[in-house]
């Protein structure tokens, strides 16, 4: 076998296990040596490249990232990767009885806003785009998830369900938001920043009501998991719509890895040219 033969079904299953130890214990708080897993595996593997290994390793993370599931945060999600290990995650990391306990724990794991966090280094740039990969016999890679393969438990749909954690992220916003204002000069602004989703409700399409230096309004809206950067989430379509008639007043604020160490992306103005929006679910009704 060699260097840049594709990986056999051994050596990917091998990958595969030894990622989802990894996973496993991140997901428990666990410490661990990525370089030690990566020198052992190359033991086992022989030809395989430290480089290589690493490469599948983020192809792991970026089938995950597809699968709705969380993958662990020092493996950035890199696509373009074979149909067979998409097979084997499903089977041998999705599959696992013990995965699944952890995972399920660690979305629905409550959480409380920390303090004492650096807003002047909480903000970083987004995430830089993944290409999904096509699996085998469905089609086109930038087919929507749902028509590419099942979804065997959605982790990003359980955790937008955890209120604690979505609260807390919004409560960080909150703060972030009237720091950033009391920074520029504005604490008459700061005083009326508002957390509309708790003083009028969830309907308006955005969390926050806040304000730039010239006093016209900003209009934020507040996403948070405690898993990694490229996590993907999920919009409603109140909040899509709020984003294309609010325009450039309106930011989505996504908040990842809030149990470690918070930070935070922003995306401002209409979100459709700047996410890629799979359709999932629809209300139905009798004609």
């Amino acid at each position: 076998m060699a260097e840049g033969d594709p990986w056999s079904r051994s050596e990917v299953e091998a990958i595969v296990a030894d990622y989802r130890h990894m996973l496993v214990m991140e997901l428990n708080g666990q410490r661990y040596n990525k370089t030690a897993h990566r020198r052992a595996l190359q033991e086992r593997l022989g030809q395989r490249s430290d480089a290589s290994i690493e490469r599948k390793h983020q192809n792991i993370s970026a089938a995950l990232a597809e699968l709705r599931s969380p993958y662990i945060r020092g493996y950035k999600p890199l696509g373009n990767y074979q149909a067979l290990l998409f097979e084997v995650v499903e089977a041998v990391l999705l599959g696992d009885p013990a995965f699944e306990q952890v995972a399920v724990a660690a979305a629905e794991r409550p959480a409380i806003c920390p303090l004492g966090v650096d807003f002047a280094s909480l903000l970083e740039g987004p995430p830089s785009r993944v290409t999904p990969s096509p699996v085998a016999g469905v089609g086109e890679a930038d087919a929507p998830a749902y028509l590419r393969h099942p979804i065997k438990r959605d982790y990003v749909e359980l955790e937008a369900r955890n209120q604690a954690l979505g609260r807390a992220g919004e409560q960080l916003a909150l703060a972030y938001e009237r720091d950033r204002l009391q920074r520029i000069g504005e604490p008459g602004l700061s005083r009326r920043v508002e957390h509309v989703a708790e003083t009028q409700g969830d309907g308006l399409g955005f969390d926050i009501l806040s304000f730039e230096a010239d006093g016209s309004e900003r209009y934020i809206e507040v996403k948070t998991t405690a898993f990694p950067k490229a996590t993907p989430f999920y919009l409603s379509r109140r909040e899509l719509e709020r984003a294309d008639t609010a325009g450039v007043q309106f930011h989505l604020y996504r908040l990842y890895e809030f149990w470690r160490l918070p930070r935070m992306y922003a995306l401002a103005g209409s979100l459709r040219a700047q996410l890629r929006l799979d359709p999932v679910s629809f209300i139905a009704r009798v004609r």
